[in-house]
């Protein structure tokens, strides 16, 4: 088989996105004779990456700006001269320039949906009520035009299959399970929350107020009223301005409260460093259609990592955390901080060791069998 080009694009995701580069991309970097073009917004590159792989970070502008825009045809400019035998795009916001060029040329194309973005939009408060609900219908028509002619989609959670009215069969679900780096080992289990001793909890990833990061504050305060030994490290990417300026208020007389990133990316290796150091992972999650059905990233990282969880009380993360005894199910708008230590003290987390199904290995079987009769595949 004769030499295939892979591009894998995103708007908005760094172009060392954990998912994009780092599962992806690297994944699909195994394939033999396949070069695998990775572009996205603009961010630090990796320090090693293979011969295969080449990145772009060609997108970079704010939130609202008007380049976000004229980034279609930087796109369109890399199309051309990338001339992918398969592209897999990211983020909606590609999908119109990916479907014409795909008509246009021999292409493939593959949709690796990575959030119901029509959900976002109108359950989260990112927007007033009459754009978010003009932003939700624009995207699902985008949407809903395109699919007839994506050969596939990639689901990153489950519910997307019945969630998504428009991907008929043609699709295949790959969660966003835990990559380990080449430095990853296995923690010893079973892991017991140390009584009279510190304990360092961790809120990571995206900062926000859905994903329950005051939530998260709050319940750092109230067990740091018990034991004053307890401290927060919220480290992470805030998009959203006011949510960053509340929360550093929030936290300005807090000094057993730190913060790391905020208005920074943070890189993806940073956190991982800090999951290995903290003791307890927080998923505060507040109810939100877009989030209820969802299977956070973090979780599977706290996981690898032996990090028992608090996690915000939901069925579905409820029998993860009860099949292996990883974490408890708490309230924490209202939660009972002295019955809640006790527990955490008398309880042996992973006391069946860490799960075997959290790491991506599963996934990349699942892609290279999506992807490879694709490349095979000469009648476009």
């Amino acid at each position: 088989m004769s030499e295939k080009r892979i591009l894998l694009a995103s708007l908005l995701k760094p172009v060392n996105d954990t998912r994009m580069y780092g599962k992806l991309g690297l994944s699909l970097s195994k394939l033999p004779n396949t070069q695998v073009h990775i572009a996205g917004f603009s961010a630090p590159l990796p320090a090693s990456v293979p011969v295969n792989v080449q990145l772009y970070p060609i997108f970079s502008f704010g939130r609202l700006s008007l380049q976000r825009f004229t980034a279609q045809q930087k796109f369109w400019q890399l199309l051309q001269t990338i001339k992918p035998d398969l592209l897999i795009v990211c983020t909606h916001e590609l999908l119109l320039t990916a479907w014409l060029y795909c008509k246009r040329y021999r292409c493939h194309l593959i949709y690796d949906v990575q959030e119901n973005y029509s959900l976002n939009l109108t359950a989260q408060d990112s927007y007033n009520p009459i754009l978010k609900r003009v932003l939700a219908t624009g995207v699902r028509q985008i949407e809903q035009l395109t699919a007839p002619t994506i050969n596939h989609f990639l689901l990153a959670e489950q519910s997307y299959a019945q969630e998504l009215p428009f991907i008929d069969k043609r699709f295949t679900i790959l969660e966003n399970k835990f990559k380990p780096e080449a430095n990853y080992s296995q923690p010893t289990t079973p892991v017991q929350v140390s009584q009279g001793k510190g304990i360092k909890l961790l809120y990571s990833g995206t900062i926000s107020g859905v994903y329950g990061v005051f939530e998260a504050v709050r319940l750092a305060e109230q067990l740091h009223t018990i034991n004053p030994l307890v401290t927060l490290t919220i480290i992470g990417y805030c998009a959203h301005a006011g949510t960053l300026q509340k929360l550093k208020q929030t936290i300005a007389d807090k000094h057993y409260i730190s913060l790391i990133g905020g208005e920074k990316l943070v890189p993806h290796a940073e956190i991982l460093k800090a999951i290995a150091t903290h003791d307890i992972g927080l998923l505060p999650y507040q109810p939100n259609p877009s989030t209820f059905r969802c299977i956070p990233t973090k979780l599977y990282e706290y996981m690898a990592y032996g990090l028992p969880i608090l996690i915000q009380q939901n069925p579905i993360w409820e029998n993860l955390l009860n099949k292996a005894t990883v974490g408890l199910n708490i309230n924490f708008i209202e939660p009972n901080v002295t019955t809640l230590l006790q527990t955490l003290y008398n309880t042996h987390f992973y006391s069946s060791g860490i799960p075997d199904d959290i790491y991506w290995q599963t996934e990349e079987e699942k892609l290279m069998s999506v992807v490879t009769p694709l490349l095979q595949d000469n009648n476009v």
